[in-house]
C-alpha cells in the first residue's frame, strides 16, 4: 500500500507520522481561518455567489496537494484568477446569471485539462518564457484594477453594468454625492484593523479578526444609525449562504461559444500556471524542496477538472495561504487536506452569521490585498538595474488595466521574449591583444586597456561572446565584412570561439562564406576552442572537413605559433610591429619584450 499511495501522490507519503499529523492538523486550521474572508472577497471579485469561493477554497485546494509537487503550496481562489475571469466572462454574460456561472465553470474546466495536458506532455518548462517582469506588471495591474472594482462596495454605491475601467470611474464620479458615510467607515475600519493586527500580532488570523469586528460595527451602524437618517444608509450584507457542501454540476459549454472559452483559457492557464509555480519556487527555496514542475502542473490541472464539477472556479496556488502553511509547521500535503476539512466545518456550523458580512469590510480587505501586490520595491530595482526590464513591466501594467487581462499577459510575455531576441541578436565581437606590461603578456580585450596596443598587420583575434543564430547572423555578418574590408585589413583571422555555446545552420554557413572570402583574399580563417556542440554541427554539414581540423586550435598560443607559420615573410620582413614572441626568430630588430625575457622561458 505504501508503495502504491507513494507513486500516486508522491515520496511525502512515507513521512507521514503522529508528528507530522499534529502539525498539519494545527497548520490546516490557520489556512482554514485565513482563506475565509478571501473566499467571499474573491468570488465577489470573480462575479460569482459566495459558496463558490468557498468551494473554490476547498475541494481544488485538497486536490491539487494530493497530486502536486509542492508540500507547502495551498491552492484556492486566488486574486488574479478571479479578476481575469471576471474581466472576460463580464462581456460575454450578465455578471451572477446563470449563464455566466456556467462559462466560469466551462471555462474552469477547458483550464484544468490545459494544466494537466502540460504536465502530462512534459511541458512545464514553458512557463519559465512568462518573464518576472512581466508577471510584475500584471500583478500591480491586477491590483489597481482590484481597487478600482472595489471603489462601489466601499463607497456604498451600486456596480455598472459596464466594468470597464473608463465606464466605472465616470459612474463613480457621477454618483460620488451618493456614496455611504457607513459603508466608508466600515470599510476604512477593516483597512485599518488589518493591518494594526497585521503589525502588532502578525501570528493571528488579522484578516479574519478584522472582518469579524467590521461585521460587528455594520450591525452597530444598522442598529443606531439607520436608514433613512442620510449618510449612514444601513450597510449592504451579503445575505444567506446556502449549504457549503461543494454541489455536483455538469459545466454547460456552448459550443458557439467555444472558440472564445478556449482562448479564455490559454490565458488564466498562462497566468494560473505561472502563478503556482512562482509560487513554489518561493517556498522551496525556503524549505529546500526540489519541485517537479511536470507533476504540479498535472496536480493543479486535476484540481481544476475535479472542481470544475463541484462549483469551483479557475485556482492555483495562493501565496497568501502558502506562506502562512509552511510558517505555520506544515510538514506534509496534508496541511492543505485538512485545511478544506476544517473550512467545510466552519462553514456548516456558522453559515447563518456568514451572512451579516458587509461587502465593505470585503472591499476593505481587497485594499489591502491589494496594497500588497504592488510591491514597490521590485519597481524600484526594475527602475535602477534594468530599464528595459521596467519597460516591459510597465507596458504590461498598462496593458492589464486598460485591456483584456489575457491581452495584458501575452503582451508583456511576447515583449519579454522580443527583448531577448534582441539583445542576443547582437553578440560582441571583441578585438584581443596582449598585455605588454605584464611578465605574462596575457590576452586581453583592446577596448579595455586604457594605453593602445599594436596590433599585428596581417592577423587579427576576436573572442565572440553570444550565440550565433539565424536572428545573430546578420549583425555577426556586417562586422566581419567591416574587419576584412577596411584599408590594409589583416587578411587571417583567428577567432576565439569558446563563449559561442550555439550555432546553427544559417551560423554555419555564415562562417562558411567567412572562409571563402578569407581564402579569396590570400587569408585564412582559424577558431580556438569551439565547443562541443558547434563542432558537430560544423562536421555534419562538412564545414570542418573544409576548413581542416588543422585550423582548430586548443589553446591560443598554440594557435598563434602554428599561424605565425602561414604568415607572409615578406610583410614580416618589413613589420616593426611584431607582437608576437615568435617574432623574435625573424631578421632584424628583437622586440623589447623578447630582449626582457628570461633565457628559460618556454616558448609561445
Amino acid at each position: 500500500m505504501i508503495e502504491i499511495a507513494t507513486r500516486l501522490f508522491g515520496p511525502w507519503v512515507r513521512t507521514v507520522g503522529a508528528g507530522t499529523l499534529r502539525a498539519d492538523l494545527v497548520a490546516g486550521i490557520l489556512g482554514a481561518l485565513l482563506v475565509l474572508p478571501q473566499a467571499f472577497a474573491f468570488a465577489t471579485l470573480a462575479g460569482l455567489p459566495p459558496q463558490y469561493g468557498l468551494a473554490t477554497a476547498i475541494v481544488p485546494c485538497a486536490v491539487a496537494a494530493l497530486f502536486g509537487s509542492s508540500w507547502h503550496v495551498v491552492s484556492g481562489p486566488t486574486n488574479a484568477n478571479s479578476l481575469a475571469l471576471f474581466a472576460t466572462l463580464a462581456p460575454l454574460a450578465v455578471v451572477g446569471s446563470p449563464a455566466y456561472i456556467q462559462l466560469a465553470l466551462a471555462v474552469t474546466l477547458i483550464v484544468g485539462a490545459m494544466q494537466w495536458l502540460i504536465g502530462a506532455l512534459r511541458l512545464g518548462g514553458l512557463a519559465n518564457f512568462i518573464s518576472p517582469s512581466a508577471l510584475r506588471g500584471f500583478t500591480s495591474g491586477a491590483a489597481a484594477l482590484i481597487v478600482l472594482h472595489a471603489l462601489p462596495d466601499l463607497l456604498g454605491l451600486a456596480v455598472p453594468a459596464d466594468h470597464r475601467s473608463s465606464a466605472l470611474l465616470s459612474s463613480l464620479a457621477a454618483h460620488l454625492g451618493d456614496a455611504s458615510m457607513s459603508a466608508l467607515v466600515v470599510a476604512l475600519f477593516t483597512v485599518a484593523m488589518t493591518l494594526a493586527l497585521r503589525r502588532l500580532v502578525p501570528r493571528i488570523p488579522h484578516m479574519l479578526i478584522a472582518l469579524v469586528a467590521a461585521t460587528a460595527l455594520a450591525a452597530a451602524i444598522g442598529r443606531w444609525w439607520p436608514p433613512g437618517s442620510g449618510a449612514g444608509a444601513a450597510v449592504a450584507m451579503i445575505g444567506g449562504v446556502p449549504s457549503a457542501w461543494p454541489r455536483y454540476q455538469v459545466p454547460a459549454i456552448d459550443l458557439g461559444q467555444l472558440a472564445d472559452l478556449v482562448g479564455i483559457a490559454f490565458a488564466l492557464t498562462i497566468v494560473a500556471l505561472g502563478q503556482s509555480i512562482s509560487i513554489a519556487k518561493a517556498v522551496a527555496e525556503r524549505s529546500g524542496q526540489r519541485i517537479d514542475a511536470n507533476r504540479e502542473f498535472r496536480g493543479q490541472g486535476l484540481s481544476n477538472l475535479v472542481g470544475a464539477f463541484l462549483s469551483s472556479y479557475v485556482s492555483c496556488g495562493s501565496l497568501n495561504r502558502s506562506m502562512p502553511n509552511f510558517e505555520a509547521g506544515a510538514r506534509t500535503p496534508l496541511a492543505a487536506v485538512f485545511a478544506s476539512v476544517w473550512l467545510l466545518l466552519l462553514v456548516a456550523l456558522i453559515a447563518p452569521l456568514l451572512g451579516l458580512i458587509p461587502f465593505a469590510a470585503i472591499a476593505g480587505l481587497l485594499l489591502v490585498i491589494s496594497w500588497s501586490l504592488f510591491d514597490w520595491r521590485s519597481w524600484e530595482r526594475l527602475w535602477r538595474f534594468s530599464r528595459q526590464d521596467f519597460a516591459i513591466a510597465a507596458a504590461t501594467f498598462a496593458a492589464t488595466v486598460t485591456i483584456r487581462l489575457e491581452i495584458a499577459i501575452l503582451l508583456g510575455t511576447i515583449l519579454s521574449l522580443l527583448t531577448f531576441l534582441h539583445r542576443t541578436s547582437k553578440p560582441r565581437m571583441r578585438i584581443m591583444g596582449f598585455d605588454s606590461e605584464a611578465p605574462d603578456r596575457p590576452f586581453v580585450v583592446r577596448a579595455d586597456v586604457a594605453a593602445p596596443l599594436a596590433e599585428c598587420p596581417q592577423l587579427k583575434m576576436i573572442r565572440m561572446e553570444g550565440e550565433v543564430y539565424f536572428g545573430a547572423v546578420a549583425h555577426v555578418e556586417d562586422q566581419l565584412h567591416d574587419l576584412r574590408s577596411s584599408a590594409g585589413a589583416p587578411k587571417h583571422l583567428l577567432v576565439m570561439t569558446k563563449s559561442m555555446n550555439f550555432i546553427d545552420l544559417p551560423a554555419a554557413e555564415m562562417w562558411r562564406h567567412e572562409l571563402e572570402a578569407r581564402r579569396a583574399a590570400g587569408g585564412d580563417l582559424y577558431f580556438h576552442r569551439p565547443r562541443a556542440p558547434v563542432l558537430e554541427l560544423w562536421q555534419k554539414v562538412g564545414f570542418l572537413p573544409e576548413i581542416g581540423t588543422d585550423h582548430i586550435y586548443p589553446a591560443k598560443r598554440v594557435a598563434i605559433a602554428s599561424i605565425f607559420t602561414r604568415l607572409d615573410r615578406g610583410i614580416c620582413a618589413h613589420c616593426t610591429v611584431r607582437v608576437f614572441e615568435e617574432c623574435g626568430s625573424l631578421p632584424g630588430p628583437v622586440p623589447p619584450f623578447v630582449e626582457a625575457a628570461a633565457p628559460t622561458r618556454p616558448h609561445g
